[in-house]
């Protein structure tokens, strides 16, 4: 042996047992070293300086250490704790190499964390043999935990896309409820909500109420202002509507057209009046322009209130059809104002 491992290469693909020797004794490093260095699955390093073992070792990937005992400044078992608080070698099997063949020492070595222990010089055979068995048990163990971690890395990222995905269909599911132009919940989200609330009425036996509104000469204001002023005023009566609404229960959706619905839980006629009334005072307090409009000089809106206790065998279309109706006659009364349905027939009061 001429020279330290700092300038040994490995070249041959084949030699899969990575094996660095750490001792000082030159003489017993060359023994070692002709009976491993030939060997063709075996790429055979050296270290003489125990101050560079640790670092070579991890330089190296080394998947064996072969480590004398007894070395000056840092002795053999101070150099397999260093190896075992390293990261990168905690698992690196450790042969300790000594002249003693004293069970003390030998329960030392494995206590400070030495997977085996050979009395120097071992014989060939038997040095190979361990060697190979150590090297082949750490690189398939090695390779589990790899595919472990590639695994752990494989689900984590598929939980991270699942994640994604389910934010991804809550918004479209969002998306898909929400009116394109004034961000209100469309037909199909008032649709669900209502039966939703209807059947929840039921339940609990509270009165369910809805509020038709309606912009007064809507297709005058488009002839005149054009497409663009009317979205526009859509956009602004759609944002006073959900602003006059506060519980998490109430829904604001756009019907159709100009026509707006608000679903109110838990309310009265008397309750969805006072929100109606509040909503009218609000709009023509707005007084977004109106030039062609036969009752004011600026947009308002016909309302009509209705609130109904489900009973059995109703639907609730019922609720829609009589809200629908009070906003008929508010426009025929002459629009501008609140309409609250009629009282329920007397037939319907004796189910």
């Amino acid at each position: 042996m001429t020279t330290d491992d700092s300038e040994s290469q490995r070249s041959d693909a084949g030699k899969w047992a990575v094996v660095l020797l750490v001792d000082d004794q030159a003489m017993v490093a060359e023994g070692i070293r002709r009976m491993i260095a030939d060997e063709p699955d075996i790429d055979f390093h050296y270290c003489s300086d125990p101050r560079q073992a640790v670092q070579r070792a991890v330089e190296l990937n080394a998947s064996v250490i072969l480590q004398d005992l007894v070395m000056p400044e840092v002795d053999g078992l101070t150099l397999v704790r260093f190896y075992r608080n390293n990261p990168a070698t905690r698992n690196v099997p450790i042969i300790v190499l000594s002249s003693k063949d004293d069970a003390n020492v030998k329960s030392d070595a494995f206590y400070q964390g030495a997977t085996d222990y050979l009395v120097k010089l071992p014989d060939k055979v038997e040095l190979l043999a361990r060697i190979r068995a150590h090297a082949r048990s750490y690189l398939a163990q090695k390779e589990r935990d790899e595919a472990y971690r590639s695994l752990q890395k494989m689900q984590d990222q598929l939980e991270r896309m699942n994640q994604e995905l389910e934010r991804s269909n809550r918004e479209l599911h969002r998306l898909s409820s929400l009116d394109g132009l004034t961000a209100l919940a469309n037909r199909r989200r008032f649709d669900e909500t209502l039966e939703q609330e209807w059947q929840r009425a039921g339940r609990t036996e509270m009165p369910l109420a809805l509020i038709f509104a309606d912009i007064d000469f809507f297709k005058r204001y488009n002839d005149h202002y054009g497409h663009q002023a009317g979205d526009e005023c859509l956009r602004t009566i759609a944002a006073l509507l959900q602003h006059m609404v506060h519980r998490p229960a109430d829904l604001v959706a756009r019907y159709g057209g100009e026509e707006f619905v608000l679903i109110l839980p838990d309310t009265t006629d008397e309750g969805a009046l006072a929100v109606a009334d509040k909503i009218l005072h609000r709009v023509n307090e707005l007084a977004v322009p109106h030039a062609n409009s036969d009752i004011a000089d600026h947009i308002t809106l016909s309302m009509g209130v209705a609130s109904i206790l489900p009973q059995d065998g109703e639907s609730a279309q019922l609720l829609v059809s009589r809200a629908d109706q009070a906003l008929y006659r508010a426009k025929e009364r002459g629009r501008n104002c609140v309409e609250v349905a009629l009282p329920v027939a007397p037939l319907r009061m004796a189910h």
